[in-house]
């Protein structure tokens, strides 16, 4: 396959690594050179940023592709600058967070990959995350091309896991996740995407923190706020909140935040993740 690249001008508020590595997605590599490259919607691309000139550029098959999967799924059209500005009002905590990663973007992704992604990244850390998903998709994906001499696989469909047993899983190495993850793709085979909270929280292994992430990332719920370990220590430390209490930690996110919770999420866990003594 032939790949072209395509050009995107005038983008602000855009660093791919605080995208790509802020813990929203498992399918992206940094090159050599700087770039990410990675797979979405059962295609592959590179992608650069030149901050000097605010150009993104894209290597993608086609200029059908980079302007139907690519442009949306980069969230190209949002204007950051406005969220920020509303996100830092008054409140020193956000203002520090949003400067610290002040190039965040919410890709918008699959539903089927963030339920399959976020119910394997359960206590589990990044580089593992990635790892397992890379293995299930080798394994039980299908091919989708090859670039700069890596073939990629597409990750397996809900019908293609529902027919494994554990014992198919266990080169992923996924332990106790595998159960999660077989019983959700079946029942998603028998009845189709969650559409709603209601059927996301009925899948196997989709816990309060689970479906936040997926709300936000799979569903462009906005308003969502997954509270996770380093979520949890970031609003304990700078707001006050009790860090054991997620549930009250997310009520706070609401009231807060509205809207935009999930913005403000991504700003923090990026900010907290990547300072320790935060």
């Amino acid at each position: 396959m032939k790949y072209q690249s395509f050009t995107a001008e005038n983008i602000t508020d855009f660093d791919p690594q605080q995208i790509f590595l802020c813990g929203q997605c498992f399918r992206w590599t940094e090159e050599e050179d700087g770039s990410f490259t990675g797979a979405a919607m059962g295609k592959i691309a590179n992608i650069r940023y030149r901050k000097k000139e605010k150009e993104l550029v894209v290597d993608c098959s086609s200029k059908e592709e980079f302007e139907q999967i690519w442009k949306p799924y980069l969230d190209l059209e949002r204007d950051y600058g406005k969220i920020k500005e509303k996100l830092v009002q008054n409140d020193e905590v956000m203002k520090r967070a949003v400067a610290f990663g002040s190039g965040i973007r919410i890709l918008k992704q699959d539903l089927w990959e963030t339920i399959l992604s976020f119910i394997i990244s359960q206590n589990n850390n990044i580089p593992r995350i990635k790892g397992c998903i890379e293995k299930l998709s080798d394994l039980f994906g299908k091919e989708i091309g090859e670039y700069r001499g890596k073939v990629w696989h597409a990750l397996p469909e809900a019908e293609v896991l529902s027919k494994l047993s554990e014992a198919d899983l266990e080169p992923v190495r996924l332990g106790y996740r595998a159960k999660y993850l077989i019983s959700s793709a079946k029942t998603i085979k028998e009845q189709g995407l969650p559409e709603n909270d209601e059927q996301l929280r009925a899948l196997c292994g989709i816990g309060p923190k689970v479906a936040g992430c997926v709300r936000l990332f799979g569903m462009g719920r906005y308003d969502a706020f997954p509270v996770d370990v380093w979520v949890a220590r970031v609003m304990h430390r700078l707001y006050g909140l009790e860090e054991k209490d997620r549930s009250g930690i997310a009520r706070f996110a609401g009231e807060h935040f509205g809207e935009l919770s999930g913005f403000a999420q991504q700003y923090l866990f990026y900010y907290a993740r990547e300072n320790v003594k935060v």
